[in-house]
């Protein structure tokens, strides 16, 4: 998602979404260092989404 798009979200919304990507980062973690996984990038791109998030949802708090 875009991070236009991303703003256009509610806090409840961004949370749900904070959490539900931070599970997936893990899980790609742990599945990369069991055995390597066919894209690694997919875990920096993942990681990027999730700072993004917290980004966004710290700015709405703030305001």
């Amino acid at each position: 998602m875009k991070a236009a798009e991303l703003r256009e979200l509610s806090v409840e919304d961004l949370k749900a979404k904070i959490v539900e990507e931070s599970k997936a980062l893990n899980t790609l973690v742990l599945n990369h260092a069991v055995s390597p996984i066919e894209n690694p990038v997919v875990i920096k791109t993942t990681r990027k989404l999730v700072a993004r998030l917290k980004t966004i949802l710290n700015e709405k708090e703030q305001a």
